[in-house]
C-alpha cells in the first residue's frame, strides 16, 4: 500500500469537500492541488470526479429530513411533485451539454492559468450580483420555484463546465440574479448538486474504467471518506453563515487567489502543470 498515494488522496478528499459547495470552485482548486502534489494523470482526473460523491453524500445527509418528506409524498402531493420536477429540469442541461461539449472543455480548458482567470471574473460577478437591490428578490425559498425558474438555473450551471467558475457559484449566484433569495439558491444549489455530481461521477468512473483496479480501491475510498466529512461540515457551516452574511468575502478570495496564481505562473515560482 502507498501511504503517500493514500496522503495525497485524503488531502485531495479535503480540497474537494471544502471547496465543492462554496462559490469558489472545487475543480479548480483541485486542478492547482493536483498540480502541487504531482497527482495529475488521466487517473487522478477520474479521481477528482468520483469523489464529489463523498460530498454529495454529505448533502444528503443534512438534507435528508426534506429529501425523506419529498419522497414520501411524491405519488399524491403537488407541490413534492413540483419540487422533484424542478430538480429534474435544472439537471438535464448539464446532462445535454455535458455530453456535447465535456470533452473539448476538459482538453483545452482545464490549465491553472484558465482556473486562475475564471477565478477572478467570477469575484467580480459575486460583487456585482451582491450589490443588486433587495428589491430584486421574488422568490424566497425552494418551494416557491416554477419549472422556468429551475431550468434557468440549470442553464446557468452549465457554465460550471469551464474550470474555476464554480458549479455552486453559478447557481447561486446565478440564481439570486435569477431572483432568488440567497436561502432558496443556495438550497436549490445544494438540491441540483445531488443528481448532477452522482452522474457525473458514475459516468466518469464508467467511461474511463479501463485505467482503473482494485488496486486504486484504497486511494478511492480514502477520497470518499475525507470529502464526506470536510464537506460535511462545511455545509453545515455555511447555512448558518448565509443567514446573517453574504458572499462578497468569497468574492475577495477569488480575486485574491486568482492574481496569486497568475503572478506565480508568469514568473515561473511556482511550475503549475496543465
Amino acid at each position: 500500500m502507498d501511504v503517500v498515494l493514500l496522503v495525497k488522496a485524503a488531502i485531495m478528499g479535503v480540497v474537494e469537500g471544502l471547496t465543492e459547495f462554496l462559490p469558489i470552485s472545487s475543480t479548480g482548486h483541485l486542478i492547482l492541488a493536483g498540480s502541487l502534489l504531482g497527482f495529475d494523470d488521466a487517473k487522478a482526473k477520474v479521481f477528482d470526479i468520483a469523489i464529489q460523491t463523498g460530498a454529495i453524500f454529505a448533502v444528503i445527509l443534512v438534507y435528508w429530513q426534506k429529501i425523506r418528506s419529498t419522497l414520501v409524498a411524491l405519488p399524491t402531493d403537488r407541490q413534492a411533485q413540483r419540487f422533484a420536477l424542478n430538480v429534474l429540469i435544472g439537471f438535464l442541461p448539464a446532462v445535454v451539454l455535458g455530453l456535447l461539449f465535456g470533452k473539448a472543455i476538459k482538453a483545452h480548458l482545464f490549465t491553472p492559468v484558465v482556473v486562475a482567470s475564471t477565478f477572478i471574473i467570477g469575484g467580480f460577478i459575486i460583487l456585482w450580483a451582491e450589490r443588486r437591490p433587495a428589491s430584486a428578490t421574488r422568490v424566497h425559498s425552494v418551494d416557491e420555484m416554477t419549472p422556468l425558474d429551475a431550468l434557468k438555473v440549470g442553464l446557468v450551471q452549465c457554465l460550471a463546465m469551464i474550470p474555476g467558475t464554480s458549479r455552486s457559484g453559478s447557481t447561486i449566484i446565478g440564481g439570486m440574479l435569477l431572483g432568488l433569495s440567497r436561502q432558496a439558491a443556495t438550497d436549490f444549489s445544494f438540491f441540483l448538486a445531488i443528481p448532477t455530481l452522482i452522474g457525473a461521477g458514475v459516468y466518469s468512473l464508467y467511461k474511463e474504467r479501463a485505467l482503473l483496479s482494485m488496486a486504486d480501491l484504497p486511494m478511492f475510498l480514502t477520497g470518499l471518506v475525507f470529502s464526506f466529512l470536510s464537506a460535511w461540515l462545511c455545509v453545515r457551516w455555511l447555512l448558518r453563515y448565509i443567514s446573517t452574511h453574504s458572499f462578497v468575502p468569497f468574492a475577495y478570495y477569488r480575486i485574491v487567489f486568482g492574481v496569486v496564481v497568475l503572478v506565480t505562473a508568469w514568473t515561473g515560482w511556482v511550475q503549475w502543470a496543465d
